[in-house]
């Protein structure tokens, strides 16, 4: 059956913050005022001395690493100010979107500053993603470090202590740790950012994962969804992500969950995640997706903490400069989220395939000719905006094609899992591989012939080859696949019309029947019908048999009208299908058994 809706959660990824240089030794000691949230801002001081002449300019980030956006969160702040030992004020002068210069850096004692909520700020251009934003309410915040500190320039390798007034009955989630005098430690400003904290009326549940702390902390706006819930639900899936990599490279790691209002996506960090969805009943499908979403997130803690270039590792947060291997970083990650559950018996062989062909579909929707190359070096740009979304798939898609290529190479004992574990432990957290050389690197630790894998599939954008590759394991791959049965057909598609569920596609019986392009969806059988719910009532029409009736209630020209309908019928053709090849060699099926279970 047709799918009604497709919702696709963006997760943008967090690099690990920079170890290269030596901190000075006095750290930027910061102080947040959480206790007065009234008027949407937060109320940052900051203490600190010794500036000199090159530390006169203050900076606030243009960007933050892995967004892929201009951020400009200089737009946000209200008011910047400076002060000597006395309190006298030092003049300071806007001299850039981004930057207020100090006119005697040496006699600073203490830098005041406010800079608003993103969440409830408009701008006219740039939106920043919500789940790389902030959030100051009654019962809650949420800090991403690039919307709330700054740092002097030269100084963005220094320490920081930062200090959190928040009400007593506040819980605190991040995966920074806490000193004695109750401020929480950053090792620099990269760290910072690579640290969200998510505070307020949250509920917290943990598990050990392969002698890993796992933490869970949860803001529910309404107390539907509680850590506890989650984690349950995780726990198969985080057993499985550790023994797909033997060990995990953390000691700690904190899952941040934010349930209100809208869906905005997920951003993975190094030790952290943080995810912002929409509040919803905690129903097994729901559980599931947002399980899912994790899967993904946690395996970050491979790529990019343990495996990065150089150019990510010392981030610009004035200029960034992409990476040409964001392949890596999003796409064998999203891979693995995928194959570890595969690998873990969370989800059988059809499930998997199924995904890939979902993920088939999205790549032939954009620009096949794109390279992953080409899109790692040109995410800032509109033009690889357009296309950014595809490492998720066509990135997912390349590195599943890889590892079938390094098990066929190697008789079945080194795929892309063993190669990927073989590199974490050959950098790590503290070492960065050089940025032009690491095609050389991964060909030299692996086979010649992945030289011509990197130059035709990433380096370029060959048409993938699914069916020689898949045939390899003695599974078939079609295009389009007749099946010779029958299948119920929805027969319309829905579009997001400004928070409004409109028909964007109606087939020729359903507009027989009433329906019209452009109605609001209102109601399903008499259930109101709403973005909130709409993946619920998705599962309810796609679980409808062919000629069933059922009614829609929709919004048109200020009325409401109810619509009977009917579940069409329609021959089935697969797209993008794969299925076992009956006449499958033995050796095609000991190279599936290798690629179907860890190694």
């Amino acid at each position: 059956m047709r799918h009604l809706l497709f919702a696709f959660f963006f997760s943008v990824l967090s690099l690990p913050a920079s170890r290269a240089a030596a901190p000075p030794s006095a750290p930027l000691r910061y102080e947040i005022n959480l206790n007065d949230r009234a008027d949407d801002q937060f109320k940052v001081t900051l203490r600190l001395s010794g500036l000199k002449p090159e530390n006169a300019v203050y900076q606030f980030a243009a960007t933050a690493p892995g967004t892929y956006q201009v951020m400009d969160i200089g737009r946000f702040v209200r008011s910047f100010k400076a002060f000597d030992k006395k309190g006298r004020e030092i003049k300071t002068e806007q001299i850039s979107t981004n930057q207020w210069k100090i006119d005697k850096p040496k006699k600073v004692r203490e830098i005041r500053y406010t800079i608003a909520d993103i969440w409830d700020t408009p701008v006219k251009e740039h939106p920043v993603y919500g789940m790389c934003g902030t959030s100051l309410e009654k019962d809650h915040a949420l800090i991403n470090g690039q919307g709330v500190f700054g740092f002097p320039t030269g100084m963005q390798f220094s320490p920081l202590e930062v200090k959190i007034a928040h009400p007593a009955e506040w819980q605190v989630g991040t995966a920074l740790e806490k000193s004695a005098d109750g401020s929480y430690q950053a090792r620099s400003y990269d760290h910072i950012v690579d640290s969200p904290i998510l505070l307020g009326r949250l509920t917290r549940a943990e598990t050990d994962v392969a002698g890993a702390k796992v933490e869970v902390y949860t803001y529910s706006k309404t107390d539907k969804i509680k850590s506890d819930q989650l984690l349950s639900n995780m726990q198969a899936m985080l057993t499985a992500a550790g023994t797909f990599l033997k060990e995990l490279p953390v000691k700690r790691y904190a899952f941040l969950y934010h349930f209100e209002d809208k869906s905005a996506g997920a951003w993975e960090h190094s030790y952290s995640s943080e995810y912002v969805l929409q509040e919803a009943e905690l129903t097994k499908a729901y559980a599931d997706q947002v399980t899912s979403i994790a899967a993904h997130e946690f395996f970050h803690i491979v790529t990019p903490l343990n495996i990065h270039s150089e150019v990510i590792e010392h981030f610009n947060f004035v200029t960034p400069t992409p990476s040409e291997h964001l392949w890596l970083y999003e796409g064998v990650t999203e891979w693995a989220s995928h194959v570890m559950q595969l690998r873990g018996n969370l989800v059988d062989r059809p499930t998997y395939l199924a995904e890939m062909s979902s993920k088939i579909a999205v790549d032939k929707k954009l620009d096949t000719t794109y390279s992953l190359s080409k899109l790692g070096l040109t995410c800032y740009t509109p033009e690889g905006q357009q296309q950014y979304f595809n490492i998720y798939n066509r990135g997912a898609l390349v590195a599943g094609l890889l590892d079938i290529r390094l098990l066929e190479l190697s008789g079945g004992k080194r795929g892309l899992r063993e190669v990927v574990n073989e590199l974490a432990r050959t950098y790590g957290p503290n070492k960065s591989f050089p940025e032009k050389e690491f095609f050389d690197i991964f060909v030299r630790m692996t086979h010649p012939e992945i030289g011509d894998f990197f130059n035709r599939y990433v380096k370029n954008a060959e048409p993938l080859p699914f069916a020689e590759y898949y045939g390899k394991l003695g599974i078939r791959y079609h295009d389009l696949l007749r099946t010779g049965k029958t299948a119920a057909d929805l027969g319309f598609q829905l579009k997001n019309g400004g928070g409004k569920l409109l028909f964007a596609q109606l087939k020729e019986p359903l507009q027989a029947a009433g329906l019209r392009l452009q109605d609001e969806l209102a109601a399903f059988n008499g259930q109101p019908v709403s973005l909130g719910n709409i993946s619920a009532i998705a599962g309810q029409l796609q679980g409808l048999k062919a000629g069933e009736a059922y009614q829609f209630t929709v919004r048109r020209d200020g009325k409401e009208v109810v619509v009977p309908v009917q579940v069409l019928e329609q021959e089935e053709i697969k797209q993008y299908a794969f299925e076992p090849d009956p006449q499958a060699t033995p050796a095609q099926l000991q190279l599936r058994e290798a690629w179907a279970k860890n190694l």
